[in-house]
């Protein structure tokens, strides 16, 4: 059983920032937090030589990384990859992410987690099926002929198949029956709302069912309007509902996440929506040196890591250093239901950590 302390650095636990402590470790999980010479007998001192620290990052929606793309390679390397790509950005846990696909082909990706989880393969915290169920009118880049409106049945089947797996679903609210709702919530789905046309009237009552998060604020999404508030006024006006955001200054302009983020506070969340390069499978993503889209130009993806989107909240978007973190990590845990709570550095929660410099560039990824 390994007790360490690490030290002599910048703390950002995820309420404050702490100088002059050090985090105390014991199998994975952190005691606590205590002054630099309150450090007890028996732990192995690990000096960060100046340096930040922070929670780990999590990014709940990523669909590959290092050039290999999950839902077109469909093995378990593809996830191996993936995982190694987080952890170049400073982040240890990730929903695996399948666009509208076949269903057979979502079967196929939830025994893939089974097996790579059977193999020893960390950071993946389960599937986030982005679709089937979604409105064709806001379909982006994803397949129209495989868009649906989700069954009973089919969704009893796959929340059967997917049982520890299946973790995240983005649904476009008004095509889905209530009843279909409240099956994915009462089954501990973290569903949001994206890819969707909804009124605002609609959104609010989705929102109202149960419906906790959004996906990737204004992309394939019912815009803000005069007379038609949309899907982001019904997240704008609610007191609870979280979004996630793609920080790239692509998919959403910096002047846009600057003012969500005054509207939103801690309701507003990072995600990368990272793909990869791949000319084989149902998507076909070119690679355009900061962006990534379809053969006919529409956006597909981003580029980013989860350490670049906290740099550019804080250099493009005017968020606080701090505050950029917790969009990276805190926030994205609160809607999550781990075994070890993930998120902030404090008594009780995984003993995962980004270091890094003034720069914002990863020095070290420390994980189970």
């Amino acid at each position: 059983m390994m007790k360490t302390a690490w030290l002599n650095c910048s703390i950002y636990t995820g309420s404050k920032k702490e100088t002059g402590k050090a985090i105390l470790v014991n199998n994975n999980v952190i005691e606590g937090v205590v002054d630099e010479n309150e450090i007890g007998e028996g732990y192995a001192v690990k000096d960060l030589g100046g340096l930040s620290i922070a929670p780990a990052f999590i990014d709940l929606q990523i669909y590959g990384g290092n050039g290999r793309l999950f839902s077109a390679e469909l093995d378990t390397a593809a996830i191996a990859a993936t995982y190694r790509y987080c952890l170049s950005g400073g982040c240890t846990q990730f929903m695996l992410t399948m666009a509208t696909n076949t269903i057979e082909k979502f079967l196929q990706g939830i025994e893939l987690v089974k097996q790579y989880r059977q193999q020893g393969g960390k950071g993946v915290l389960g599937l986030h099926m982005e679709g089937p169920y979604l409105n064709p009118a806001k379909k982006g880049a994803h397949i129209l002929e495989c868009i649906k409106k989700p069954t009973v049945e089919e969704v009893s089947m796959l929340l059967e198949k997917g049982k520890g797996v299946l973790k995240m679903m983005t649904i476009a609210p008004e095509v889905c029956d209530e009843e279909i709702i409240k099956m994915l919530i009462d089954n501990g789905i973290i569903v949001s709302a994206g890819h969707s046309n909804a009124t605002y009237a609609e959104a609010t009552k989705a929102f109202g069912l149960g419906i906790p998060t959004a996906t990737h604020l204004f992309n394939a999404m019912s815009a803000f309007q005069s007379r038609e508030p949309g899907l982001v006024g019904a997240i704008y006006n609610n007191a609870t509902v979280k979004s996630s955001i793609v920080p790239d200054g692509i998919h959403v302009d910096f002047v846009s996440l600057r003012i969500s983020k005054k509207i939103m506070g801690d309701r507003l969340f990072f995600i990368t929506d990272a793909v990869a390069e791949t000319t084989e499978g149902e998507y076909r993503h070119v690679f355009k040196g900061n962006r990534y889209t379809l053969p006919d130009g529409t956006l597909s993806g981003s580029a980013l890591t989860m350490m670049q989107s906290v740099k550019n909240g804080v250099q493009h978007a005017g968020i606080a250093l701090e505050e950029a973190l917790r969009m990276a990590s805190a926030y994205p845990a609160q809607l999550l239901k781990t075994h070890v709570p993930l998120g902030k550095i404090e008594a009780g929660y995984a003993a995962e950590f980004v270091v890094f410099n003034d720069a914002l560039e990863v020095k070290d990824v420390i994980t189970a």
